[in-house]
């Protein structure tokens, strides 16, 4: 048995968010990029590769990953290059997107060599939460003044528009979309790509797919562009657990039970969005409140129903733990970095990655 704390990616739960990808490629034309800001687990990407189309990145780590342990299409963005990185961010990308105008008119000299793209904002997103809106009030992601963009038409060829968020209506992605037509469009029909970001959870149950998909032929046919979507989160989404003990109970009004994990430093994105973490089964007689090791008071992972009461060495399984969370899980309290866990199609386990002392040692001055 392994000891935890660790990830589990369970590849059968893997490969029905990647079927959906490949049906949604085949009915639309559409091309998938894996966003490695959310998953960048490299050591499912030979998996993953089959059923997409590339990667697309936020950093030069990313964009060299992504060019290295996943190949094919190599997107490259960054909310700002600097000088020194530029160079090896166009040998490993054969696509970059560029934030602004200032960034594509000081690098599309040394671009040159591979495709350019920039970012628009069309000002409307799905988020509900400002920390994470695209179209927040003085955002710096992207261009939004068409007129400001026509001038440079000449020094890209395509797109990108990022403004979903989570969003699993698609009477919602079809309102938004509507809206980047009226206000692009004569951009649009100048463009020989288009990529509408991620954020939209296509692989969800009660998604509509295929309406999905129309809308993305519909778009792609009406400006004559190859459309890419960079999904994330709807590549990964319950694919993967994490694994932990239960070291302490004890009781202050509540029941407690104190594992061998932390929120702040294993599911970081719980604490920032104030969210609880998921549990399944979650029904049954016994309430218990799940809690981190580290020293940070908040360090809780939510309060769920178990079948009996939780004592020491029991393991529990925290679901949905790879999108934002692997890509984020960091050393505060120098507590015990979970190891990361596959589990193949014919469910057997295997240990990929563990980490010691000298991980956390290497990861300071």
């Amino acid at each position: 048995m392994i000891q935890t704390p660790y990830y589990l990616i369970d590849k059968s739960k893997l490969l029905r968010n990647m079927e959906k990808i490949a049906t949604l490629r085949e009915l639309s034309g559409a091309k998938a990029l894996l966003a490695l800001k959310c998953f960048a687990t490299w050591g499912v990407f030979d998996f993953m590769r089959d059923y997409m189309d590339g990667t697309t990145s936020s950093s030069l780590n990313e964009v060299r990953l992504g060019h290295e342990r996943f190949g094919k299409e190599t997107h490259a963005y960054s909310v700002a290059y600097a000088d020194y990185e530029i160079d090896e961010v166009i040998s490993h990308a054969d696509k970059i997107i560029f934030n602004s105008i200032g960034q594509l008119t000081r690098y599309a000299e040394k671009a040159s060599g591979i495709t350019r793209g920039l970012r628009l904002n069309p000002g409307v997103s799905s988020s509900t939460f400002d920390l994470a809106d695209p179209a927040r009030p003085f955002s710096r992601l992207g261009e939004w003044d068409l007129k400001a963009v026509e001038p440079v038409m000449d020094l890209v060829s395509g797109f990108m528009i990022h403004n979903n968020c989570e969003n699993g209506d698609f009477d919602l992605f079809d309102r938004m979309l509507g809206e980047i037509e009226e206000k692009f469009a004569p951009l649009l029909k100048k463009a020989e790509w288009v990529s509408l970001g991620g954020g939209i959870h296509f692989t969800g149950e009660e998604y509509p797919l295929a309406k999905f998909a129309e809308r993305l032929k519909r778009f792609s046919g009406e400006y004559g562009v190859q459309v890419y979507l960079e999904p994330g989160e709807a590549s990964i989404t319950k694919s993967t657990t994490l694994e932990v003990s239960v070291l302490d109970t004890l009781s202050n009004g509540k029941k407690l039970a104190i594992v061998d994990s932390s929120v702040e430093a294993h599911m970081l994105d719980l604490l920032i969005y104030r969210e609880s973490a998921k549990m399944s089964p979650n029904d049954g007689p016994h309430r218990i409140m799940i809690c981190g090791k580290s020293c940070l008071a908040g360090d809780i992972f939510g309060e769920f129903n178990f079948d009996h009461d939780l004592k020491v060495g029991d393991r529990i399984s925290i679901q949905d733990a790879a999108g934002y969370t692997m890509v984020k899980k960091n050393w505060f309290n120098g507590v015990q970095m979970p190891s990361i866990a596959i589990r193949e199609l014919d469910g057997s386990i295997r240990t990929v990655r563990e980490f010691d002392y000298t991980d956390y040692e290497h990861s300071l001055s």
